[in-house]
């Protein structure tokens, strides 16, 4: 029964990591870009939340629906004037221009809101819990894998049933045709960056309800997000969800076996998923 326990609440644990990941597996998908401030664009939008419930005393789930449009502008803004001008056949340029400006956003939110750390409240639902009969689960944990499967569903009937989305994959494989079609690409990928960041403010609130958070934290977030879109597959999205779920299980056994094991656990599982399926587990095919 403990085990059973452990197994479900590490599939839980893996729709938190799947959020953290869905964003930056979006961005690469489109744009093969590795994002190596998201995890500190998580803790930012954060704290964009933390302040908006603290000012106001509006709930969480309120206070997302004013943060995501902000992160989307924020997110359109940095591609439409920083990342774009970095895209192209060299990868490092990318690499160091999102590095700095993870160096940069780090350093501004602990100017800012100092080192402390920080949570954001949500009430009686951080301790609420169902009872499955065979297992307890956490109303918050079950709402973040349930919300984890929602983005993903969302994203990919963006993804494959929309224009928009069939403008995401005509740039993806081929910006200079997609062009000659008539699509901007840099307009499409600005879009795709806005979207990514919608992504991360819903990461955010999951992780703000759920523990505490400082602004250095990010580069934590970013591991966990790398690994669950490599184990998954590079751009696959379902895949992404899958990687999460494979962290989360491996830090709950881990954890069970010995609680220093818990992160370590999970970077095991990383490497050897890799040594097994080194393209992750649902590539694309294009890939």
């Amino acid at each position: 029964m403990i085990w059973i326990d452990t197994l479900v609440q590490g599939i839980l644990l893996g729709g938190l990591y799947a959020l953290f990941a869905a964003g930056l597996s979006l961005m690469f998908g489109i744009m093969r870009l590795v994002n190596l401030a998201h995890g500190d664009l998580i803790v930012l939008a954060a704290y964009l939340l933390l302040v908006l419930v603290t000012m106001t005393g509006m709930h969480p789930f309120v206070a997302v629906l004013i943060a995501a449009p902000v992160m989307f502008a924020i997110g359109w803004g940095l591609q439409r004037v920083v990342l774009n001008r970095t895209l192209g056949k060299d990868i490092l340029p990318p690499l160091l221009v999102t590095f700095g400006l993870s160096v940069v956003l780090q350093n501004a939110l602990l100017e800012g809101f100092t080192a402390d750390s920080r949570r954001i409240p949500a009430g009686p639902l951080e301790t609420a819990s169902l009872d499955l009969g065979v297992v307890t689960v956490g109303v918050m944990p079950l709402l973040t894998f349930l919300t984890a499967v929602g983005v993903i569903i969302g994203l990919n009937q963006i993804f494959y049933r929309t224009a928009l989305g069939r403008a995401f994959r005509a740039t993806s494989d081929d910006p200079v045709t997609a062009s000659l079609m008539g699509i901007n690409p840099g307009r499409v990928f600005a879009v795709a960056t806005g979207l990514a960041m919608v992504v991360v403010t819903i990461a955010a609130l999951y992780l703000g309800m759920r523990s505490n958070f400082d602004p250095s934290i990010g580069p934590a977030r970013l591991i966990y997000a790398f690994e669950a879109v490599i184990i998954g597959g590079l751009g696959s999205l379902w895949g992404t969800l899958a990687g999460g779920v494979i962290i989360g299980v491996a830090q709950t056994f881990g954890a069970a076996i010995n609680p220093e094991w818990q992160i370590l656990a999970g970077h095991i599982a990383f490497v050897v998923v890799l040594l097994i399926r080194p393209r992750g587990l649902f590539p694309r095919a294009n890939d």
